[in-house]
């Protein structure tokens, strides 16, 4: 069963299905003209709703970005139903990845960085993709991929806690909490959530001291609550890897 999040009925026109296969989740946006119609998140491997999307809006074009070892009958069903292209170390990109193993790149940080270049040309960019782990993935202003850094996500952070100890609990994120907590749950909120937030503005911190010109995007569904959370002038775009695979995909096509 597809869950929608988005839909706007338009006239038929080139559509494209980007889907972003994550270690948590399975997503994927439709375009059509370069705009996002519809959102859906996919469930078990996917590969039933993606027919599904298939036979409603008969996509021409399709591009996959996978961190996991997905079924391999997705691609199978990719390609024989659209013009389907995976993205890896060898796609045609805006930017070059003068690193010692590119191949080693995961396919979400390059499309972080293509939508990065598409956007903001000429300008030194650093992309914060909220995930299971933040990735922090540097362009400068020659279009050039230089790395980044990478450290453990929200949920990540959660689950170690109870995992490595022998009595902190599970906890669910929560976005209301007091900054000096009063029981085990609320201190627990105010270590993961306050210390990302200082972790992510203390490394913006340094970049802008090494670089001018300088840029920065947040992304992940939860940037927009981060975002507020910062002090630093960030702007937050929870579609901003979708944009960077239809992207890849136009100059791959």
């Amino acid at each position: 069963m597809l869950i929608y999040h988005t839909f706007a009925q338009t006239d038929r026109k080139m559509r494209t299905i980007c889907l972003d296969f994550g270690n948590t989740r399975l997503k994927a946006a439709l375009f059509e003209d370069g705009s996002i119609i519809e959102s859906f998140v996919l469930e078990n491997e996917g590969i039933a709703q993606t027919r599904e999307i298939i036979n409603l809006f008969k996509p021409e074009r399709s591009i996959l970005s996978s961190v996991i070892h997905h079924a391999p009958e997705l691609e199978t069903l990719l390609e024989k139903n659209t013009s389907f292209h995976k993205l890896n170390h060898l796609s045609k990109l805006n930017f070059t990845v003068p690193v010692g193993k590119p191949e080693t790149v995961g396919a979400d940080r390059l499309a972080l960085s293509a939508a990065m270049v598409h956007f903001f040309p000429g300008k030194n960019n650093l992309v914060i993709g909220l995930g299971t782990c933040i990735t922090f993935n540097f362009i400068n202003k020659f279009n050039q991929f230089l790395g980044g850094s990478i450290s453990p996500g929200m949920e990540m952070r959660f689950n170690a806690l109870h995992d490595y100890t022998a009595l902190l609990p599970v906890i669910k994120k929560e976005w209301e909490f007091p900054l000096v907590g009063y029981d085990t749950k609320t201190n627990i909120l105010s270590g993961v959530v306050m210390g990302m937030a200082k972790e992510i503005e203390g490394i913006v911190e340094e970049y802008t001291k090494k670089y001018t010109n300088f840029n920065v995007v947040l992304t992940g569904g939860d940037c927009t609550y981060f975002a507020r959370l910062l002090k630093n002038r960030i702007f937050a775009d929870p579609d901003l890897l979708y944009k960077g695979l239809y992207a890849i995909s136009e100059t791959n096509k």
